[in-house]
């Protein structure tokens, strides 16, 4: 059988589109790699662009703090002991390079590092810690890359993971125990990669087709493993290879999503109701980039509607006269953050789990880094209010528009017998409450300044929301490898 590998121009903006048609342009495989293909940067509503720069701020602010933690650490130095020297750069770590694979791996983990990235409301997944890491491994096979060109990858990135969660039920995928952006995560990738290479809508189907059967992750992980760090950069791994086999020819699986026997929808949607319609959508009017959630705090995305409920209630109450706290809370949020807290807690557990967030949130005012230090955890104050608390999944919510399937309700009963409660549909972050590109800047600022000295942080800021003019990225690459400090001292 012969091959023949892609043929696109490739422009400061996008491709051309000139090249081999997908193997069913009209089905819900064709319409995604024939607009993957086709679109350019000047396609994307310049509103659009602005935005999909700030995230990628967020992204790299993530990197930066995530890089030196003690987990990255032993995630580090367990690749470099089997994987040392190669291509790939490695954020915050200096001279120390990997393999592209490896390097994909491990610069997804720091972003995943604190629980501090983005994640998308309806089809959860946290886009930076794919798409990043898995573009900038590519960089040194693909040659020298415009910052026009990264910031189109980017966005074709956003757009298609959250696209492909959705067609799966978006949320019923974590309740049903799959680490869901793992699963959608492999495919953001290689979209992004697949750009970078220029891929025409035939060789995208099989970047797509590859990624996809690589696509997993059990949703166990969130419990007491370090390994829920590196799921979302196994992801990033896989669909940076997938986009770099399908560009040198390799065949992957073609109309991956409409095949009824082994295909992606079929096999992942395990029997239960899919949306493929929902991978075609609105593509290049509808842009998801805009859904996708800014982290304003550190823990798991949807606790956040807890921890919004617990500080509104802060001023209303002593915490030392409370007597008992209910949570109540949807199925997704339920099974994946409603579980009973047992201590000792290690950090990424408190991060997974209600109780946990909404007794720091209630009794510091906040949940960033400094409520996930071990003795912070370990505190008798934070443990006296889990104790106190009871969570419940509340099936009305279940049934709510998905723009409010993050309801949560806080119910506090103190000790006289009063009550006080307080429901949040969309935290801090979500919908019409989004981080404004002013408070990102803000958060990568306070996030990173005690990482790297303020000249490169300036720099940094600089280059990445000026990324659409820079000739080649391999000046952000170089902003970004030099050692950075551990956030916790």
């Amino acid at each position: 059988m012969s091959t023949t590998t892609a043929v696109t121009k490739v422009t400061q903006s996008g491709t051309t589109g000139v090249g081999r048609a997908a193997t069913d342009p009209t089905g819900p495989t064709g319409r995604l790699v024939t607009w993957l293909s086709r679109t350019t940067l000047d396609d994307v509503p310049a509103e659009v662009q602005e935005r999909a720069k700030y995230l990628m701020l967020d992204g790299v602010a993530c990197a930066l703090v995530g890089a030196k933690l003690p987990v990255s650490k032993v995630g580090v130095e367990g690749t470099l002991a089997f994987d040392s020297k190669g291509s790939g750069s490695i954020i915050g770590w200096g001279d120390e390079t990997t393999s592209p694979q490896s390097a994909a791996m491990l610069n997804s983990s720091f972003i995943q590092g604190f629980e501090l990235d983005d994640f998308h409301p309806g089809a959860p997944l946290h886009s930076n810690s794919l798409v990043l890491p898995a573009m900038l491994a590519a960089a040194p096979a693909v040659g020298r890359i415009p910052g026009a060109r990264l910031l189109l990858a980017a966005i074709l990135g956003y757009e298609t993971g959250p696209r492909v969660g959705l067609a799966l039920g978006g949320l019923d995928m974590l309740s049903r125990g799959w680490h869901s952006g793992v699963v959608f995560g492999t495919l953001a990738a290689a979209a992004s990669v697949g750009c970078l290479y220029g891929l025409d809508a035939a060789a995208f189907e099989d970047a797509l087709g590859i990624a996809a059967t690589q696509s997993g992750g059990l949703m166990a992980a969130q419990f007491e493993s370090m390994v829920k760090r590196m799921q979302h950069g196994f992801a990033s791994r896989d669909g940076l290879v997938a986009a770099a086999l399908a560009a040198s020819g390799y065949i992957g699986i073609k109309r991956v999503f409409e095949r009824e026997y082994g295909g992606w929808l079929s096999t992942f949607g395990e029997g239960h109701k899919t949306y493929p319609e929902q991978i075609y959508h609105g593509l290049g009017t509808v842009w998801e980039t805009g859904r996708i959630t800014v982290k304003a705090y550190s823990a798991m995305g949807l606790l956040h509607a807890g921890i919004d409920a617990a500080l509104k209630l802060r001023p209303e109450v002593n915490v030392g006269d409370i007597d008992r706290i209910d949570i109540d809370m949807p199925e997704a949020a339920y099974g994946h953050g409603g579980w009973k807290a047992v201590r000792p807690l290690e950090p990424i557990g408190a991060q997974m789990n209600v109780a946990y967030a909404v007794a720091v949130a209630l009794l510091d005012g906040d949940v960033l880094i400094d409520q996930f230090s071990a003795k912070r955890i370990d505190s008798d104050d934070v443990w006296n209010l889990i104790d106190r608390t009871k969570t419940h999944h509340e099936p009305a919510y279940d049934a709510l528009p998905i723009e409010d399937r993050l309801t949560t309700q806080v119910r506090i009963t103190l000790k006289d017998g009063s009550k006080h409660s307080a429901t949040v549909a969309h935290p801090r972050g979500n919908g019409d409450n989004s981080l404004t590109n002013s408070d990102i800047t803000d958060k990568y600022r306070k996030l990173t300044n005690h990482t790297i000295t303020p000249e490169r942080q300036a720099a940094i800021q600089n280059t990445v929301l000026n990324i659409d003019t820079l000739d080649d990225i391999g000046k952000l690459v170089a902003l970004l490898t030099p050692t950075v400090k551990s956030p916790l001292g």
